[in-house]
């Protein structure tokens, strides 16, 4: 076993524990919060394979994270299962001790690739879906993928044992918050934990407006109002949802308020992105490059000791400064970095 080593502390005193990859930038949906058709159109140069992590690369910078403390690696895009031979990757990084490994999809490509998933050691999925009815799913991701093909991805996800499962749904007014509480009665008694997204400013070129955020606060009150809710404590240390459990013990529900109730504060996440910037916030400008160490011969203890002071120089807190900072910040697209 790879001995640990002391785990660094950021400026806030926080460790890291969460490391999220981007194993692509690309994605075959065009999400107006996330990857919106005017920026990301037909014409938009994706990354060439050459210049994305290869699957080793990634395994070292994880096995650097695994020695300061990370447990939890999360796969994301872009969409994931767009990287070709990702089970590959998936057999690397199962080879590490006590490392908790998810994975976060648009969903529509699960039901043919869930099988393969689980095989190679995957633990768990999250899949986004941001509505039932399928005209509004539509409009949410700007495509022509239907829910029924999500649907059926997490069908597949439960047959092949990758759970729990989560659904993430992004709450936007004025496009999708009318189809909210049909989502809580849908996955309710389905052993599945839906949360509730709070619309972000994530990115440059989703047009964010505070006005179209849905505070949780809001849809706690709905959905309270039919299916009565009781407060559950944080699973671990760090965790960003906040969790209910339906009083009538059939389920579980979860709300993430980074715009209303910031968690800052707690945050233990590292993100990697697909051309080996490692970012220290999902809201960051820049990061650190790993791809030019890894390819000039950087030996893993170099590796562990650049995590590690990148970590310690670590103070972000945007979401906690939002109202004073908005305008004058030029993050990252969240497509990059794997939201």
């Amino acid at each position: 076993m790879t001995p640990l080593v002391q785990a660094p502390r950021d400026q806030l005193g926080r460790q890291p524990g969460d490391l999220r990859i981007s194993v692509t930038d690309r994605c075959n949906l065009r999400c107006r919060y996330c990857m919106p058709r005017e920026k990301f159109g037909s014409d938009h140069a994706f990354l060439p394979r050459e210049q994305l992590l290869s699957f080793e690369e990634i395994y070292r910078v994880v096995w650097a994270a695994h020695r300061l403390g990370v447990r939890r690696v999360r796969l994301t895009g872009g969409e994931p299962l767009l990287r070709r031979d990702l089970p590959h990757l998936i057999e690397l990084l199962n080879g590490l001790p006590d490392l908790e490994l998810a994975l976060t999809t648009n969903g529509t490509l699960l039901a043919e690739q869930a099988t393969a998933l689980a095989e190679a050691g995957l633990d768990r999925v999250t899949v986004s879906l941001d509505s039932l009815d399928d005209t509004t799913f539509r409009d949410m991701t700007d495509s022509a993928a239907s829910v029924s093909e999500v649907l059926a991805g997490i069908d597949a996800a439960r047959s092949a044992g990758l759970g729990p499962i989560k659904i993430n749904t992004v709450v936007r007014r004025g496009r999708n918050c009318h189809t909210t509480l049909e989502l809580a009665r849908y996955f309710k008694t389905s052993g599945i934990t839906i949360r509730f997204i709070e619309y972000m400013d994530v990115g440059r070129t989703n047009r964010w407006r505070r006005e179209e955020v849905v505070p949780s606060a809001q849809l706690v009150e709905t959905i309270d109002a039919v299916f009565k809710l009781e407060p559950v404590e944080p699973a671990f240390p760090g965790e960003v949802a906040r969790r209910y459990r339906y009083a009538d013990g059939e389920g579980e529900v979860g709300f993430i308020s980074s715009v209303t109730q910031p968690f800052c504060g707690q945050c233990t996440r590292l993100r990697l992105s697909s051309e080996g910037q490692l970012y220290t916030c999902l809201f960051a400008e820049r990061g650190t490059d790993l791809k030019g160490p890894l390819r000039d011969g950087l030996d893993d203890e170099g590796i562990v000791d650049l995590l590690a002071s990148v970590w310690r120089r670590r103070s972000d807190r945007y979401s906690e400064q939002r109202s004073s900072v908005r305008g004058s910040t030029q993050p990252i697209e969240m497509s990059y970095i794997g939201g």
